[in-house]
């Protein structure tokens, strides 16, 4: 047996130990877990390189017919603007004595080769879907994004540009949304976007997409409509719907006060379908109430319909200002969330007894049939801007002749409200808030302003009433920042 050799730990050997399990643990940790990488966007977002969308990055392709186009000529004009607005208008036969002021236009390519199949449907939906086609081939430079929408639809130019802002345009997106109607979806798909509200595809998925369509095409002869064929061939090429609110199909009759008196946190992207609805301010047909809301959209696109909710506890009733549009005064406190529902002021889109005609794609609550049970309504009369911001006057609209409990609303005529023009960053568009008001006497006024400006997403409403004429009428003064 071999003797036992004695081994002694010196401080220097234990030292040379300890350093090298140091380092072994060191690698171990490095190749186990390597340095975390920033995640990647989920969001799609604009590189920091790009410069910012503009009105001339966006290609408008509108989709339209010889017998209504020049009808439709009011809706297009709002947002067409021939100096700063790309867009074609693509028909099936060229009307005579073209107005300059619209958007050129493209005769469509015969579509006769193409089966269509749907039972009572129109051929036409082939037409309209070869749009997309169409217009890549146009092979115009520097579109970013091809945006689609019918000659009925109203775009409102500056959200969209916005909206479409969020995105990188150098990916794969298809943004739009689905109806307002939970029938429509259910007949046609939850995740389609609605070619009445319009939808808007990126300038390389488009591309790719005109490639294939034609083969596609052929494939979806049994559906009804246009958006359904191009919803269908996006999804053979693997991209799904990116979902943004402010893009409304307006599968909605009638009157749309209560969609446009709280509107979603979304800026307003486009309406359509207005010729199915009443004009949405009273006393006027609907082609001059659209160019009175348009006063607004040019003062303040950004806050168009922007819905702020605001106490006033010393008259014990509660504001809802839908900005450019109107204000609702109830009395007593009404909760937030309930504000923020949707008032049944419209009936269904498809006029038959089918159950689900009546379920819609937002949270509802009734509208009193009795016009004295329904809040003070004041309409937007006029706006006008200043180096001191952005004035907007609403009138009070009288159904009835109603007697309230409350004296304050009861004299209330007239409503006059200043803002700042809204602007939002990059970060505050993906991350909308709904800004709030605190109300304040008339003596306060200096001080509540001061303090709005340095708020963050937040309204401050100053009201103070006075005698306003021998009537004894009241005037409310709000300011809102």
């Amino acid at each position: 047996m071999p003797p036992i050799r004695s081994f002694t730990l010196t401080p220097s050997r234990l030292k040379d130990i300890l350093l090298l399990f140091s380092l072994l643990a060191v690698v171990y940790l490095t190749f186990r877990n390597p340095l975390p990488r920033p995640p990647p966007s989920d969001r799609g977002e604009l590189p920091s390189s790009s410069t910012p969308t503009t009105r001339s990055h966006i290609l408008f392709s509108i989709a339209s017919s010889y017998g209504v186009f020049l009808r439709r000529k009011p809706y297009i004009s709002l947002w067409y603007d021939p100096n700063s607005t790309r867009a074609f208008a693509f028909l099936d036969a060229a009307p005579a004595d073209l107005p300059s002021d619209l958007p050129p236009v493209i005769i469509s390519e015969d579509t006769s080769r193409f089966p269509y199949t749907f039972k009572g449907g129109l051929r036409s939906a082939i037409r309209v879907a070869r749009v997309v086609k169409e217009a890549v081939e146009l092979n115009q430079t520097g579109v970013r994004w091809f945006v689609f929408g019918d000659d009925d639809t109203v775009f409102f130019v500056d959200n969209l540009i916005k909206t479409l802002s969020k995105y990188d345009h150098t990916r794969w997106f298809y943004i739009g949304s689905n109806s307002e109607s939970y029938e429509q979806n259910m007949k046609h798909s939850f995740d389609m976007g609605f070619g009445g509200g319009g939808f808007a595809i990126s300038s390389p998925l488009a591309r790719v997409l005109s490639r294939v369509l034609d083969s596609c095409l052929v494939r979806y002869s049994h559906l009804y409509g246009s958006d359904a064929r191009i919803f269908s061939c996006l999804a053979e090429l693997g991209v799904g719907l990116t979902h943004e609110p402010g893009f409304h199909q307006v599968d909605l009759r009638g009157n749309l006060f209560g969609l446009l008196s709280a509107h979603p946190l979304s800026p307003l992207i486009s309406l359509h379908h207005l010729e199915a609805s009443t004009p949405v301010f009273p006393t006027m047909n609907q082609t001059q109430a659209m160019e009175h809301l348009f006063q607004a959209v040019h003062a303040d696109p950004t806050r168009i319909l922007q819905q702020v909710v605001c106490y006033d506890h010393t008259n014990s009733f509660t504001v809802s200002i839908a900005w450019g549009y109107s204000i609702q005064v109830f009395e007593g406190n009404e909760l937030l969330p309930d504000l923020l529902s949707l008032q049944q002021t419209f009936s269904p889109w498809r006029r038959h007894r089918n159950p689900l005609a009546g379920y819609y794609m937002f949270t509802m609550r009734p509208y009193p049939k009795d016009p004295c049970k329904r809040p003070a309504v004041f309409f937007m009369k006029n706006v006008k801007s200043g180096e001191d911001g952005i004035w907007s006057s609403y009138t009070r609209h009288n159904v009835e002749d109603c007697s309230r409990a409350s004296r304050a609303i009861n004299n209330l005529e007239y409503i006059k409200v200043s803002s700042d023009k809204l602007k939002l960053d990059a970060e505050q568009i993906w991350a909308l808030r709904r800004q709030c008001c605190d109300v304040s006497s008339s003596s306060e006024k200096s001080m509540e302003r001061e303090n709005c400006k340095n708020s963050v997403a937040r309204f401050h409403l100053t009201a103070e009433e006075f005698e306003s004429g021998l009537d004894g009428s009241k005037q409310t003064s709000a300011n809102i920042c």
